[in-house]
């Protein structure tokens, strides 16, 4: 007890009290410590266990691989034509929009082709219009010769009827026999032509000439010429990148049948909206993917920036399907090894985005939607 005559007696006693409260707490904790062990190992144990337990629970929704490369539509844009390169519009590197002029080529000698076609079109009206004016002819001539016929015919019955009462020679009777068979074969005669000039008009007298076939060859024939005139011109069939330029330079004989075995003979165009992902995903990941799953894709050369995108196709066959030696599984050293499939994801470009090149190795990373506890509660994938 505290002396009242003596105020710090109180003031020494305390941190004694205080030292002793300490001690026989900490005694009391680690007086079991058999018990502090077992509880910090079980409690350790079920925390991994939990851990372990959430992990698998929400595990199963991404699948993905780097096993990705960007892909981009891509051509030799050439011309059925062959020529003269006169011109080259574009340079390496440049970026055209659709319809942009590539290259031209000398228009010299399809223009003299589309004149000559011109002229032989003209010249093809002139000879169906002469047809239907000589048909018109022939059909005055028949007309004509019918009534000299029907003379012939009058004169005929007229002889024949006074030499058989003896009014007239035999003679005269034979000469205007003849001069009615002469006639009438003439105009049989006539007759033939009129139909054989009738079916070169088509069975049709009236026929407008623009529907006459002689008229449509001769036209198809200047169509012709001038799509061979017009493809002189070279032009990008879609929005891209020009590549492969350097192959032609004006002078350069372009022959239009070594456009797909040669360079020299195409501008290369590689699109800059046509752009996606093949990725060839393992067999055991393409459980849950489907056609239309978002992804992400990361391209090495951008690893900080990210592309959206879905699941555009998967291949209805792996990669060995095709190969030239498929595997020999009947063997007795086969192997059982994990097929890959391709998975073509169509990315969404937005503006500012960084170029994306065709061959740019990419990681992808497709989101599935699943969820191991949701199958099992449910049943369902989805």
């Amino acid at each position: 007890m505290m002396d009242a005559t003596n105020p710090e007696a109180g003031t020494l006693e305390r941190p004694a009290i205080w030292t002793r409260e300490y001690a026989r707490l900490r005694a009391n904790f680690f007086s079991d410590r058999r018990r502090t062990r077992q509880v910090l190992m079980l409690g350790g144990v079920g925390l991994v266990v939990a851990i372990g337990l959430f992990t698998w629970l929400m595990g199963g929704r991404f699948v993905g691989t780097d096993d990705s490369y960007i892909r981009a539509a891509k051509l030799l844009v050439t011309t059925d034509v062959s020529g003269i390169v006169k011109e080259v519009d574009v340079k390496q590197g440049q970026v055209v929009k659709a319809g942009d002029v590539l290259v031209r080529i000398d228009p010299e000698q399809f223009q003299i082709a589309l004149e000559n076609a011109k002229s032989h079109l003209a010249q093809t009206l002139l000879d169906i219009d002469s047809m239907k004016a000589d048909y018109q002819r022939m059909l005055h001539d028949l007309d004509a010769w019918r009534s000299q016929v029907d003379l012939d015919q009058r004169n005929f019955n007229r002889d024949a009827e006074l030499v058989r009462h003896g009014n007239t020679s035999k003679q005269t009777y034979d000469q205007s026999r003849l001069t009615l068979e002469g006639d009438q074969r003439k105009l049989d005669s006539l007759q033939q032509q009129a139909a054989s000039q009738l079916l070169k008009l088509g069975g049709d007298a009236n026929i407008p000439s623009t529907d006459h076939p002689q008229y449509r060859a001769a036209k198809a024939m200047v169509d012709e010429a001038q799509r061979q005139l017009d493809h002189t011109i070279v032009r990008a069939p879609f929005d891209g990148v020009v590549t492969e330029v350097d192959g032609i330079q004006p002078g350069t004989l372009l022959i239009s049948a070594l456009s797909s075995f040669s360079t020299t003979s195409a501008v290369g165009l590689v699109s800059t909206k046509d752009i996606w992902v093949e990725s060839q995903l393992k067999e055991t990941d393409l459980t849950h993917v489907r056609v239309g799953d978002k992804a992400e894709v990361r391209v090495d050369t951008y690893p900080n920036h990210i592309w959206h995108g879905t699941v555009d196709a998967v291949d209805p066959s792996t990669g060995s399907a095709f190969s030239v030696l498929p595997a020999e599984n009947a063997s007795g050293n086969w192997v059982k090894v994990v097929q890959r499939v391709g998975v073509r994801v169509k990315i969404d470009i937005k503006p500012g985005d960084p170029q994306l090149r065709a061959g740019m190795s990419a990681v992808v990373r497709i989101d599935t939607r699943h969820r191991t506890w949701f199958r099992m509660l449910f049943g369902a994938d989805r």
